[in-house]
């Protein structure tokens, strides 16, 4: 299973870090280590300003290389929540340098992934999802505002990458994004029911 994430798909986010409006999706990847087990995140101690990114997650159903757009919706079945931590000050490090961000992305339980749910019960043209930390809401995302959307997601990834059944894609975070400390309490909200619920350690 790899997990295949899509960066600056929101254009208020991608502002907000001071990125430019990418033309094409912008990929990288996390390893399958990188899912969190259990609701208990622990602040890696190689950083002191880890940032949450709330994102939908698509679950891949259907193989495929070379996916057209037209079709790419009959590759995946379910929908869901998941965040995507981020080491802030690595990151920063790295992209200052010319590096790749995998450390500063894809370090163990760096990918938070909740339930799955059926796709035909959301308009995914214009699904709300949230984010609270500490019961305030920090994200109020919806996937009207998206860049790319979830099918051109799908048919540019599988230009480069074989997409196979388990591979999940996080599809972006909207604006929001921010630090976390020791002892909060992160809530996201798919609609309005609770998907995830992380304690920060």
């Amino acid at each position: 299973m790899k997990i295949i994430c899509i960066g600056r798909n929101y254009s208020e986010h991608a502002k907000e870090l001071g990125n430019e409006i990418p033309e094409n999706p912008v990929i990288f990847m996390k390893p399958d280590t990188a899912v969190l087990k259990g609701n208990d995140f622990y602040i890696p101690e190689f950083s002191n300003d880890v940032h949450y990114e709330l994102e939908v997650v698509l679950k891949i159903s259907k193989g495929g290389k070379y996916i057209q757009k037209e079709s790419a919706h009959k590759h995946y079945e379910e929908i869901g929540l998941g965040i995507d931590f981020t080491a802030r000050d690595l990151q920063s490090e790295l992209k200052s340098k010319g590096l790749p961000w995998e450390l500063a992305k894809g370090f163990d339980g760096s990918a938070v992934v909740g339930n799955f749910f059926k796709k035909e019960n959301y308009n995914l043209d214009s699904l709300p999802f949230s984010l609270l930390k500490n019961k305030e809401k920090v994200q109020d995302g919806n996937t009207r505002d998206m860049i790319f959307s979830f099918d051109d997601i799908i048919a540019f990834a599988s230009q480069y990458f074989t997409l196979r059944v388990g591979d999940l894609i996080f599809t972006g975070t909207p604006k929001g994004v921010g630090k976390v400390d020791e002892n909060d309490i992160l809530e996201a909200y798919l609609e309005d029911e609770k998907i995830l619920d992380i304690r920060i350690l």
